[in-house]
């Protein structure tokens, strides 16, 4: 949807964002102190770069997820994804899943229900269109890197959440029964329109042979092993 935004607009709002410190995970740690949970895929680094396939420019699915050393005494464990750097008042919600279990666990690619896939079957909370689904990263042209920000939290018996929660009462119950959080960042940045067909005119030009001759950009996924385990 973004994608079709003139590139100007893009330009004109990049200062404009709704900031890392706005996330569920930094509000939270604005309040409180709480244990930490490892956090991590094994498709990006934590503040490198979320490949191509997880996107709106790709096939839009969910990437790989895994963690350690969540709290064994935890009721539930939540999670949420925010783009920190939304041209918008507060970030924008990509996922809400509740009700995971497990001190480690992981989340395959895939797992959560997207545009064009079904997932696996998920406790999934509103993003921010409204659909209980993968909402792929769909930043404006032009409008430089966004930080895609993956938030685990560990919580403590309470209220059982709502069918389909939304951001605010996710982070109500996370302010009031959390008891460690993990936090992992996935950037990505959408190529102007103008460079792309710059570069795809060089690849092309009649004489650049080894342009015409070069290999593809291989993105990569996750991998899941036939007991289900990640490898």
């Amino acid at each position: 949807m973004l994608e079709k935004l003139p590139e100007g607009i893009g330009r004109a709002l990049v200062n404009q964002r709704a900031g890392l410190e706005q996330t569920v995970f930094y509000r939270l740690a604005a309040r409180r102190a709480v244990a930490s949970i490892e956090l991590s895929s094994w498709v990006f680094p934590n503040n490198g770069s979320l490949p191509v396939t997880y996107t709106a420019d790709g096939a839009g699915v969910s990437p790989p997820l895994e963690w350690r050393g969540a709290p064994a005494a935890a009721a539930s464990l939540a999670l949420i994804v925010e783009d920190a750097d939304a041209p918008t008042p507060h970030p924008l919600v990509h996922a809400i899943v509740v009700n995971l279990h497990g001190v480690d666990g992981f989340l395959a690619e895939g797992a959560l229900n997207s545009p064009d896939h079904r997932g696996f079957g998920l406790e999934q909370g509103r993003n921010s269109f409204f659909q209980q689904s993968w909402l792929p990263p769909d930043p404006p042209p032009g409008h430089g890197p966004h930080r895609y920000v993956f938030q685990l939290f560990a919580l403590g018996a309470g209220t059982a959440f709502s069918e389909v929660p939304g951001r605010q009462e996710f982070m109500e119950e996370v302010f009031e029964r959390a008891d460690a959080a993990a936090c992992l960042i996935g950037i990505y940045e959408r190529e102007l329109r103008e460079s792309i067909r710059e570069a795809d005119a060089g690849a092309m030009a009649p004489n650049d042979e080894a342009a015409r001759e070069a290999p593809g950009a291989i993105w990569p996924g996750g991998i899941i092993a036939p007991d289900g385990a990640p490898s």
